[in-house]
Parts: C-alpha cells; structure tokens; sequence
C-alpha cells in the first residue's frame, strides 16, 4: 500500500504536549494507524497514564517505506549546503525549545529536569555537529600501483535507514541517528521506544518546520515491534539498521538484518567499570562518580556499574559516596528540585531490587538505600553497596539504576582483569594521578570507549560505540556517524 492509497485522516494540527492521541509522522502528515489502536503513555512518577499515540502495523510500515523511497531522489541530489542548513535550524529550533522538549522527556521518562535540559542540549549538538559535517563529506582520488589507470573513490548515501532507538535518552538516541543519516544524504524510518514515543514527535514538528522535505523522516510507534521491523527489513529498498537498545535484542534484529544482507549498527548493552586508584584525587573521583552513576538515575548504557577502589581509599570512598547518594532528593522528574527521578516501570524497580537482594543475600551491605520505595510511581532509593562478592549477579548483568556495588582491588593487574570480566565492553572510568598508569590501564581495559579522570565519556566529536557484546560500528565523531550511512564506490577510470 503507498501513501496514496491511504484513506484515513490526517491530523493537521500534529502533536503538542496537552494533545491526548498523537498519530504517525508519515510522508509529512500525522496519522492514525490503519488499525485504529493506541499505545498508552505512562507517567514513570506517578504510574498514570498521561497520552496515548498511535499504535502501527505493517501497512503502515510499509507506508513509511513507500514515503521514504519516494522521497530519497530528491533528497539525495540536495546540495550539501542546502542539507546543512536544514541541520542547522534543527539544532536552532530544540535549542529555541528546550525548556518544552525537557518538560516532555521528564513527563514520560521521569528523569530530573536537569538531566532532562542536559539531554535535550547533548540531542541538538548533533544536528549543529552534523550540519558542519554535511559539507565535507569528500572522496579519494589516486594512481594505480600498475600505473595503468586511476582509482576514485566515491562515497554515496546507502539509502533508506531503519532507525530503532530506546527510552532513556528519547531525544539524544534519535538526533544521534537522523543527524549523520540525512547529512549523508538519506531518508530514514524511526521507531521509537513506545514507553517514550512524545519527544519522537515533538522533534518530527521541528523538522518539518526547519524545512525537511516530506518523507525524508518519518515515525512509527508500534507495541509489536517484531512484524513491523521484520516487514521493513525484508523490504529491497531498505539498506541500513542502527539500533540501540539490549543486547538480546540486538542479537535478534542482527539476524533479522543477515536474511536480508542489511549493513547494521549496533549499540548494545554496557557494564561499565570505574576504577579508582589509591592515588586519584578522592574529591574529583567522587564527583566523577555521581555523574557516571547518577546520570538519568543510573539508567544509561554508559553507567558506571561496577565500582573497583584500591584498598588504601576504598573506606574513604565508600563514606564519601554513600554521603552524596544519601543526600540526593528523589521525587517526580518534573520538580525543579528531584536530583533522582523514577525508573521507567515497575519491572525495571523489580529487577534493581532483586539484583541489591541477592547481594545482600551474598555478604553485601547497603550502606544507603537497598529497599524498594512505597507508594505510587516507580521510585528505587540512591543506593550504596559495600564488600559485594564478585560472584553476584550485580557484577555480570546492568543495573540500570541508582545502584553502586563497591568491590576491592589490590592491584592494577587485578582491576584490570576484573574490568574485562564480562561480556561487555562498551565503557570505562579511570581515576588516578598517574597518567602513565592511566594510558596504560585505558589501554588495556577492552572497551569502546574510556574515560580518564571524567564521569563522563560521551561527546557529539567523538565515536561513541562499543566492542564485544556492547555493539558494532560508532555514532558521533568527525567522520565515524556518516560514514555508517554512506557506501564507497569504487570507479576504475584511465584518465
């Protein structure tokens, strides 16, 4: 089914914060799903539902594909330049909004405003990042070993790219993708995660406004994301997925994409170490901490999730640190003055519950927090665990929460063989005064990315990705997120 032949009604009016049904972005129009069913969105603070969008099946999968392809001609003749400025008023109208983008992100997600304003500023770098990209996308040109002729190398949008993202980062997991995806030349199809699908739509607004033809960007929200990612994948014209998300669903959609021979990104699961040395600088080390840990509440891909402190600081970290967890106000993400908000559902506070549980079962203490909260919404205390076994559960698996086990070290050799204990390897903390020890230990923990003596690692300029089990190619950097959506032609020419 095209676009065309679609009967139902759009709505003209799109969606706004106060709306309580949002309909699908596609072809430059909002729709309601061909099968007329919603997905309810629930405020995370209060456990009350707050809007409804539209639930999508694969006719309207396919809808988006037809809009996508038929877009893609134009939209890949777009000058460079015209492209980039596209970017550029993208990056200007979130950063006009960001106060409304903030709000909206909190009331479905639930993290602190002051995450959430954070969130919204990382999300719009990557449309100014990108519009300063676009123009320098550049080939190769060469003789030959032969000398016989010469080699150019072009480099061409791969085509329409489907765009899977999740709920903790709704606006900075989008931009992270469409950004590079359109300066490279391509259209896309976004699904968003259907716990955090407003801000999706929200941003689909900006761009029409920036002036992104129809049908270069369009959404879907759906509560049965397998038929529809499996109709979009099976279909010829479609030639990238990037997706963000689990592991186990990564290794899912990964095989999706191999029946299909569908170049694929990956940005999966994390279990990042943070690693304290007796001679880091304990002020900064426990300031590093609570961003690495506290960021969106603990739940990030990035979180630290394990933290490794050499004997000789160990007692004065884990006072300092349970000192600052203690002191954080929790409370709904909205409150100007929450520094914790709620987790995303209730199962999400049943799994960092039953992880801190088994723990203590194991020997573990909480010195703060360590018990789910009564009441409505879906609240976990700030909390701090000290002399935890690294048999537990909590050391292999991602918390995705306020939660920070403390575990012992003796040795460099040993934390950084406890570090690469896991399957994962997407992020790094090293705190320590000794910078060749600090090259020397970021050299070998087995991860993406490291960060030395900063709680936090991830910055538009630089490739954000992870090895092992945490993902395959990068997003972000001077030229890493283009080249993700591009394809070098080779062209063999005697002249």
């Amino acid at each position: 089914m095209t676009v065309a032949q679609k009967t139902l009604t759009p709505d003209v009016n799109g969606p706004d914060i106060g709306a309580t049904t949002r309909g699908l972005y596609i072809n430059g129009s909002w729709w309601p799903a061909y099968s007329n069913q919603q997905i309810d969105v629930i405020d995370p603070s209060t456990g009350k539902r707050i809007a409804a969008v539209a639930d999508a099946t694969v006719e309207d999968a396919r809808a988006s594909i037809d809009a996508a392809a038929a877009a893609g001609p134009a939209w890949r003749a777009t000058p460079p330049r015209k492209r980039s400025e596209i970017l550029r008023r993208c990056f200007e109208l979130m950063i006009e909004r960001s106060e409304m983008l903030a709000t909206l992100i909190s009331m479905e997600n639930g993290k602190a405003l002051r995450d959430a304003r954070g969130e919204v500023a990382y999300a719009a770098e990557f449309f100014r990042w990108n519009a300063e990209e676009a123009v320098r996308i550049s080939g190769e040109f060469g003789i030959a070993p032969s000398g016989t002729n010469r080699i150019i190398v072009d480099y061409q949008p791969i085509g329409i790219c489907l765009l899977i993202t999740p709920w903790n980062f709704p606006a900075a997991m989008a931009t992270r993708k469409i950004a590079p995806a359109l300066a490279a030349g391509c259209t896309v199809i976004l699904k968003p995660a259907s716990e955090t699908p407003l801000t999706a739509y929200a941003l689909a607004s900006i761009y029409e406004e920036a002036g992104l033809p129809s049908g270069v960007v369009n959404v879907l929200t759906t509560s049965n994301p397998g038929p529809i990612t499996a109709a979009i994948l099976a279909d010829p014209r479609v030639r990238k997925l990037s997706f963000t998300g689990s592991t186990g669903v990564g290794r899912l959609l990964l095989g999706e994409a191999a029946k299909h021979v569908i170049s694929s990104s990956m940005e999966l699961g994390g279990n990042a170490p943070f690693v304290v040395f007796d001679d880091a600088d304990l002020e900064a080390a426990l300031d590093g901490a609570m961003i690495a840990k506290m960021r969106n509440a603990g739940e990030a891909c990035t979180a630290a999730n394990r933290f490794y402190v050499q004997s000789g600081i160990y007692d004065s970290f884990a006072e300092g640190l349970t000192r600052r967890m203690a002191a954080l106000k929790v409370g709904r993400g909205v409150d100007e003055q929450t520094e914790c908000g709620p987790m995303i559902t209730r199962k999400a506070v049943e799994k960092i519950d039953r992880l801190v549980q088994a723990s203590i079962s194991k020997g573990a203490r909480a010195l703060c927090g360590g018990e789910m909260s009564a009441g409505s919404g879906f609240f976990y205390p700030p909390t701090v665990l000290v002399d935890v076994p690294d048999t537990c559960e909590m050391a292999r698996e991602e918390i995705f929460g306020p939660v920070a086990p403390l575990y012992r070290f003796e040795t460099e050799e040993e934390a950084v063989s406890w570090a690469n204990n896991t399957e994962y390897g997407l992020a790094a903390y090293v705190y320590t005064r000794d910078l060749a020890r600090g090259l020397r230990v970021s050299s070998g923990i087995e991860a993406g990315m490291i960060a030395l003596n900063r709680g936090l690692v991830s910055d538009p300029a630089a490739p954000f990705g992870g090895v092992k089990q945490s993902g395959l190619g990068r997003e972000g950097g001077q030229h890493h997120g283009i080249a993700e959506f591009m394809e070098a032609k080779y062209i063999a020419t005697s002249f």
